[in-house]
């Protein structure tokens, strides 16, 4: 578990759950009250967030985790805090400056990426009859963005705004499948600590596509990385930019045969 990300974790849980649901009340209550949530037991915090105990144990591993316990250690652990992306004086010289920030991580984009790749990857997306794509939060608007765009050219993909769900999804496809996931840091898997996919010798065909390098996991079939500042300005732009890219050369392969 990226324990410093938790608080998107319970962002993606509201996001993707039904207004005042118990899951959606749990996780709203935390991101309320992250200070006081040291020092509380679970029992008080049932009571606070008026529902059952074994709903709290069920919210902890819904979200990834053993137990309450786990929780309160890594929130404990976690840390909020915003990055500027221009501190100019004025309203405009900011808007002008973050606007460049932008415009060149799009360049970095277009700098960096190989055509030999995205290539290959919209000649999977041909082959696969069941393809999806994901991302945690605003990498989730890269999977969204590609699912319709793909659509207007007549190839339909699976996403889903919980991370359980993809979570779900990725742990019960077989290699009949495809799956894309868009990670600005390439940390998407550390929020699962399943993992019960590595044991399906028959699990889906993976690519990460993410503005870090890491060491490409065992179940990833091929990383395609693109360079990035790694800061706020550039994501998600950068990420929402490679799947139009993708969308686009999928759409011109269409074309040509």
């Amino acid at each position: 578990m990226l324990y410093s990300k938790l608080p998107i974790v319970l962002l993606s849980a509201i996001a993707s759950e039904k207004n005042g649901s118990t899951n959606s009340t749990i996780a709203t209550y935390i991101l309320n009250h992250l200070d006081e949530m040291k020092n509380i037991g679970i029992t008080e915090f049932a009571k606070r967030c008026n529902v059952s105990i074994s709903s709290i144990s069920r919210f902890c591993k819904e979200i990834g985790l053993v137990d309450f316990a786990e929780l309160k250690a890594i929130l404990e652990k976690s840390e909020l805090g915003w990055d500027l992306a221009s501190q100019e004086k004025t309203f405009h010289k900011r808007v002008t400056s973050y606007s460049k920030k932008i415009n060149d991580s799009m360049e970095q984009v277009a700098n960096s990426i190989s055509q030999k790749e995205i290539s290959q990857l919209v000649k999977d997306i041909r082959s696969f009859k069941k393809v999806a794509a994901f991302g945690l939060m605003k990498a989730e608007t890269a999977a969204l963005i590609l699912q319709s765009d793909l659509l207007m050219s007549k190839k339909y993909i699976y996403t889903n705004l919980a991370y359980k769900e993809q979570m779900d999804y990725i742990e019960t496809a077989t290699n009949d499948t495809l799956i894309i996931i868009f990670t600005y840091t390439g940390s998407y898997f550390d929020y699962s600590s399943k993992r019960n996919f590595l044991k399906n010798k028959d699990r889906a065909k993976i690519w990460m596509i993410c503005g870090d390098k890491i060491n490409q996991p065992s179940y990833v079939f091929q990383q395609i990385v693109f360079e990035s500042r790694q800061d706020y300005a550039s994501h998600p732009y950068q990420l929402d930019f490679f799947a139009s890219i993708i969308a686009n050369e999928y759409s011109l392969a269409s074309k040509d045969i």
